[in-house]
Formats: C-alpha cells, sequence, structure tokens
C-alpha cells in the first residue's frame, strides 16, 4: 500500500479506469503506428509550440486549446492524439525547455521546407495571441526561434504584422 493511499490522500481508481487505460494504449498505438520520420516532425513541431507557449513560464488554458488544434490540424491527428501531444510537449517544455529548446528547433530546422518553416511561424504567433495577448517575452522567444530557424528578420517581421493588433508592447 503506497503512503497516499494509507493518508487517504490517493483517490480511489474510477470504475471506467481500465476503459481509459485501453483508450490511452489505442491512441500511444497509433502514434506509433505513424511513418518515423512524421511521428518527429509532429513531435517537434509541437515541442516548439509549447516553447513559445512557456515563454512566459505560464502556458494558459487558451494555449493549449490553440496548440492541440493545430496539432490536429497540422498533423493530422485526432483530438485524442492532439491532446496527448500538446501534454507530452508541455511536459518536457516545462521540465527540459532550457537545454532542449534549441536542440529540437534545430531538428526542425533540418526537418522542414521553408513553407513549413513560415507555416510554425504562423502557429507560433497564433499560439502566442490565444489569449489576445503577445508579451514581449513571447516575440522575443518567437524572433529566436525564427533565426534558429534560418528565417531572415524580413519573413519574421511580415508574420508579426499579421498580428500586430495583439502584440503587447503596442498597447
Amino acid at each position: 500500500m503506497s503512503i497516499l493511499k494509507f493518508l487517504g490522500l490517493q483517490p480511489a481508481a474510477p470504475e471506467g479506469r481500465a476503459a481509459e487505460t485501453e483508450t490511452v494504449r489505442k491512441i500511444v498505438e497509433a502514434l506509433d503506428r505513424m511513418e518515423p520520420d512524421q511521428a518527429r516532425y509532429v513531435a517537434a513541431f509541437a515541442y516548439i509550440l509549447s516553447r513559445v507557449a512557456h515563454a512566459d513560464r505560464h502556458i494558459s488554458k487558451d494555449e493549449t486549446r490553440a496548440m492541440e488544434r493545430i496539432v490536429m490540424d497540422k498533423g493530422g491527428l485526432s483530438e485524442q492524439q492532439a491532446v496527448i501531444v500538446v501534454q507530452m510537449a508541455k511536459a518536457q517544455t516545462k521540465l527540459f525547455g532550457g537545454t532542449e529548446n534549441f536542440l529540437v528547433t534545430r531538428e526542425f530546422s533540418r526537418m522542414a521546407d521553408r513553407e513549413q518553416k513560415l507555416g510554425l511561424l504562423h502557429c507560433l504567433f497564433a499560439v502566442s495571441s490565444a489569449d489576445r495577448t503577445i508579451s514581449t517575452l513571447e516575440a522575443n522567444e518567437i524572433s529566436r526561434i525564427a533565426d534558429q530557424l534560418l528565417l531572415s528578420h524580413a519573413d519574421y517581421a511580415a508574420v508579426r504584422s499579421e498580428y500586430r493588433d495583439h502584440l503587447q508592447v503596442l498597447k
């Protein structure tokens, strides 16, 4: 018996627990069946989205929902798969962000073509504006990511201008 259960702090397993576990297993199996390059691409993409959402050390519910929608759309995942991928990306960002940010972004840069990189840039601004404000920290993080993706400052500025109404610095 665990100490948490002994102290009454561990909730009892719900009746549907076995069904939930089986659902999670099915989702994980579906992700495992993805072509490895596509799985790496989606994982890196989701991680970078999470990196921007966490730039201000807080990932809001609106940012999480935006990431899930984007991962579903761009990754061709089901809603359940997208939720799991985004939760994993958020956890990794919170735990290892400082050391992994550059490495994951560099890896994504190797996998993606210019159009995919520009698409990611749009998605980064969409996530950071999900709560209707793009903080200076988030804008700076997106700028760093654009540099790491080997995109020009003009590319960054062009995409940023589409979200100018949400920029905290201009409010």
